[in-house]
């Protein structure tokens, strides 16, 4: 049988079957496993299996870049109990006009059976969040208070000194100045300045209201009525 080539409107589908078929699932491998990483590895690449069963897909690594190269996208699996990740930082326009790529983030609980020996994830939240939705949010609205409240260059270059934002003087004035050009949209991540990008996504998870560019899979307010 010919497999369907994956797109982004296929991967949502795939994803909320997955999500489906994967929460209260145990499984041996991740019982008494409590690095979020390995958990969210494991889940990665059950995924990616997934998809590569039923999609034509290209399948990236975490290592040499996205998940899903075709789709532009990568996948973030975490904990409810602090819903984040780790991204590679590339420059410092990635907060205020996103990171370059989709990501799927996938939210779960975990628990453990001690009779069975085995753990199980309980996937409260999927959502897939366009490039366009992926910068800082406090970033992006401070930003654009300013545009609209008729600020100038300096104003945000102050703001960019303000907020620490990674890079030196020379830099962060040409930011400004393209940044008054080009007001960004609206991101709806925290990212936290690292070695690497600290992603949060608290308000993706919690969010209750319909924002052009994000696509709530599976709602957390949905699985916890």
């Amino acid at each position: 049988m010919t497999k369907k080539i994956l797109n982004i409107a296929e991967l949502q589908i795939a994803a909320k079957k997955f999500c489906e078929k994967e929460s209260g699932h145990y499984r041996s491998e991740l019982f008494g496993v409590t690095d979020g990483k390995a958990v969210g590895t494991f889940v990665e690449h059950l995924f990616q299996e997934y998809l590569e069963q039923q999609y034509d897909i290209t399948i990236g690594s975490s290592a040499n870049g996205l998940d899903l190269p075709s789709l532009n996208t990568d996948i973030k699996v975490t904990s409810i109990k602090q819903p984040q990740s780790s991204c590679p930082f590339k420059d410092s326009n990635q907060k205020i006009y996103g990171l370059g790529y989709n990501l799927i983030v996938f939210v779960y609980q975990k628990t453990d059976n001690g009779r069975t020996k085995k753990g199980g994830l309980n996937f409260l939240s999927c959502s897939f969040i366009e490039s366009s939705r992926t910068a800082d949010y406090q970033t992006t609205t401070g930003l654009l208070n300013i545009i609209n409240n008729n600020g100038n260059a300096d104003d945000i270059f102050a703001f960019l000194i303000d907020h620490q934002i990674p890079s030196d003087e020379v830099t962060l004035m040409n930011m400004a100045e393209n940044i008054l050009r080009n007001p960004p949209k609206v991101g709806y991540l925290t990212i936290s300045n690292a070695l690497q990008w600290r992603l949060q996504y608290r308000r993706i998870v919690n969010m209750v209201e319909n924002i052009d560019g994000i696509t709530q899979i599976v709602k957390y307010s949905d699985v916890n009525k």
